[in-house]
């Protein structure tokens, strides 16, 4: 196996560092919270399947840098998803489309990524956050609050002091239970992985992270999103209107038209929330993502279900993608 090489790329206005592996057709890995570009389980394998594997630290993230993490606005859903169609046409200027497999975070935003530009992707495999259709009544931080009450963690995300209180902001990663101690982590990390990440978050903290929280609610202004906007292929114009919403709403493009297998851990608790079972097997999701394939529930698993069933979710992306 060749050794992992390890890049800087300006992307809309910000150096993301992208980790490559591998020769053939590109797939771009996209992590969630609070992770960061590591696959080794899903890189290694479909690299020796004859696979390009791509994975950058997003936005705020592990070695990428320039986004101002005091300034939530600059964290939105239109500038997560510029800079991945900025690195692809960077990274892989010679094909017209790429594979997409995500998780968590890196599920919504390779969601939107097909929403607003289909023709950037080929085939996705998303796991753990299905689709989320908008609520024209009510915005996800509203709707978790509704479900869960002001105590959720996203509801908590919201509130600068609460932050501060439990460290989220300004401790380093040792610090921080979520990531260095207990839980998914330590269980299912190396050593080697977890000083790793570790490392990066004392560095960075969990701001950036945390900021993807933050900015569903927010509103923008016409012409703050510049350079982004070119992102979408619908015509759109903005004012003073709600970020998680406006634009999705005057996007023409209603339905994910990008072939999809979505995958879940049986104990997820994203698959838990009420309403989303219902959504997702009984004809909802289908109905949002008409080339929706196949879901596929693991059993056993939770919420990071490519690190707890490495092998499972390994044959399942590529049992999927090889067809395409």
């Amino acid at each position: 196996m060749e050794k992992i090489e390890h890049k800087m790329v300006a992307v809309n206005g910000i150096n993301m560092h992208v980790a490559e592996l591998g020769q053939g057709p590109t797939i771009l890995f996209l992590h969630g919270f609070p992770e960061l570009w590591s696959r080794r389980h899903q890189i290694v394998y479909l690299v020796e399947c004859g696979y390009r594997a791509v994975a950058p630290d997003l936005r705020g993230y592990g070695d990428t840098t320039g986004a101002p993490v005091n300034d939530v606005s600059k964290f939105t859903i239109f500038h997560l998803v510029g800079d991945l169609v900025a690195l692809l046409e960077a990274i892989a200027p010679n094909e017209d489309n790429v594979i997409v497999v995500a998780h968590d975070w890196g599920s919504i935003i390779a969601w939107h990524l097909c929403l607003f530009r289909p023709d950037k992707v080929r085939v996705l495999v998303n796991l753990s956050v299905h689709f989320l259709p908008r609520n024209p009544h009510m915005n996800l931080v509203e709707g978790f609050k509704s479900f869960f009450g002001e105590d959720h963690y996203v509801s908590r995300f919201q509130v600068f002091t609460s932050l501060m209180q439990h460290g989220a902001l300004n401790s380093p990663c040792s610090r921080y239970s979520g990531c260095a101690e207990g839980g998914i982590f330590t269980k299912r990390l190396s050593e080697e992985e977890l000083d790793y990440y570790v490392s990066k978050f004392e560095q960075t903290c969990l701001t950036g992270g945390v900021n993807y929280y933050r900015a569903l609610p927010i509103r923008i202004q016409k012409g703050s999103l510049g350079v982004t906007v070119k992102v979408l292929s619908c015509d759109h114009e903005v004012m003073g209107s709600s970020l998680g919403h406006s634009l999705l709403h005057k996007c023409k493009r209603a339905q994910v038209e990008v072939p999809t297998k979505f995958i879940v851990g049986e104990f997820d608790l994203v698959y838990h929330i009420p309403g989303a079972k219902e959504y997702i097997h009984n004809g909802g999701f289908k109905k949002d993502v008409p080339l929706l394939e196949e879901v596929v529930v693991v059993e056993g698993a939770a919420h990071f279900v490519n690190q707890e069933k490495p092998d499972e979710i390994n044959k399942n992306i590529y049992d999927f993608i090889q067809k395409f």
